[in-house]
C-alpha cells in the first residue's frame, strides 16, 4: 500500500510539473526528514490544489541532509528532527527555524514476540550490545537483532539521546528511512528498531512500553514519554521565502492531517524543550 502510494505521489507531482514548464511557477523543494516526510508529502498534494501555480517537491535522505541543503541553497525546505544547533557542521544562525509540529518516537519489535516492555536501562543495554538475547528480559530464547538508523538521522540523534541517555548503539545493520525499518523489523524475528509514532502501528511491527509507559501522544504532550522531538522546516536567510513560508504555514495549522498521521500540534503540548534539552512547563 505504502509503495503504491509514493508511486501516486510521483505521478502527480511530475504532472505538476510538466504543467508548470513554461509558467513561470514557484518550485520548492522540500527535503530531509523521514519521520516528518508523510506530514509534508500529503500537505504538498493539499496545498498545490489550492495553489496549482507553486510546485512543492517533497525528498527523504534524512535530517542532515536537511539541514545540510538548505544552507547551501539546494532546498528551500530542510526538514529535520533535530534543531540546527544539534548537527555538527552547520552554520544556525544563517537558516531559521519553523516548527511546525511534535513527534513521538519509540521502540518497535516484531509483532510476533512476546515482550511488551522494559525498562529504560534494559532498552540501554539492548542497544549497547549487553543484552542480546530476549530471555535476558524476560521474553523466548531468541537472539536479538538490533537494527539502526544511518548516520544524519535526526530519528537516531533524539532515540539516542532521550531513549539511550546518551549511550552509543553497537554497530550493525541500519536503515536510512522509517518505512525501510519497519519493514525489515516485521520480516525479522527478534528484531528491534525505533520509529516514529506515525510509523508504529504499521503491519508486522508493535511498539514498547518503556517503564510501563505507553508510547502515545497524550503522554508525550506532558514529557511523561521523553522520546519525542520538534519537527522542523527550515528556509534560507539569503532568499526571497514567500511561496516557503506559506507553505510552511499551511503545514502548521492543518492540524487535521497533522493529528490523522500522527504527529501534535506545538499548540498542544504543556512542555517545552530547548536544543540542549532543557524542559520547561508552559503556563
Amino acid at each position: 500500500m505504502k509503495k503504491k502510494i509514493l508511486i501516486t505521489f510521483a505521478a502527480l507531482s511530475g504532472l505538476f510539473l510538466l504543467s508548470a514548464c513554461g509558467a513561470g511557477n514557484k518550485q520548492v523543494t522540500a527535503g530531509g526528514s523521514t519521520a516528518l516526510q508523510p506530514l509534508v508529502e500529503q500537505a504538498s498534494l493539499d496545498y498545490m490544489k489550492k495553489n496549482p501555480k507553486e510546485i512543492i517537491m517533497v525528498q527523504g535522505g534524512g535530517s542532515g541532509v536537511g539541514l545540510a541543503q538548505v544552507a547551501a541553497g539546494s532546498f528551500q525546505i530542510g526538514n529535520s528532527d533535530i534543531f540546527a544547533e544539534e548537527k555538527t557542521g552547520i552554520t544556525a544562525n544563517k537558516i531559521t527555524d519553523h516548527k511546525v509540529a511534535v513527534v513521538g518516537f519509540a521502540p518497535i519489535v516484531n509483532e510476533k514476540l512476546k515482550v511488551s516492555n522494559l525498562t529504560d536501562q534494559q532498552l540501554t543495554d539492548i542497544f549497547t550490545g549487553k543484552i542480546t538475547n530476549w530471555k535476558q528480559v524476560e521474553g523466548p530464547n531468541q537472539k536479538i537483532t538490533v537494527i539502526g538508523r544511518t548516520a544524519g538521522s535526526g530519528t537516531r540523534v533524539n532515540f539516542d539521546k532521550y531513549g539511550l541517555n546518551g549511550a552509543v548503539e553497537i554497530n550493525g545493520p541500519t536503515q536510512d528511512a522509517s518505512g525501510s525499518v519497519v519493514q525489515l523489523v516485521g520480516q525479522t524475528p527478534g528484531a528491534i528498531s525505533y520509529v516514529s509514532f506515525s510509523y508504529i502501528h504499521k503491519s508486522g511491527v508493535k511498539p514498547l512500553q518503556i517503564n510501563s509507559v505507553e508510547p502515545n501522544d497524550e503522554n508525550v504532550k506532558i514529557n511523561k514519554w521523553k522520546i519525542w522531538s520538534y519537527e522542523h522546516m527550515y528556509t534560507n536567510n539569503s532568499k526571497e521565502n514567500k511561496v516557503e513560508d506559506k507553505f510552511i504555514n499551511y503545514v502548521t495549522n492543518d492540524t487535521k492531517t497533522l493529528n490523522k498521521l500522527g504527529y501534535i500540534s506545538v499548540s498542544e503540548m504543556k512542555v517545552d524543550r530547548d536544543a540542549h534539552g532543557s524542559v520547561s512547563v508552559l503556563k
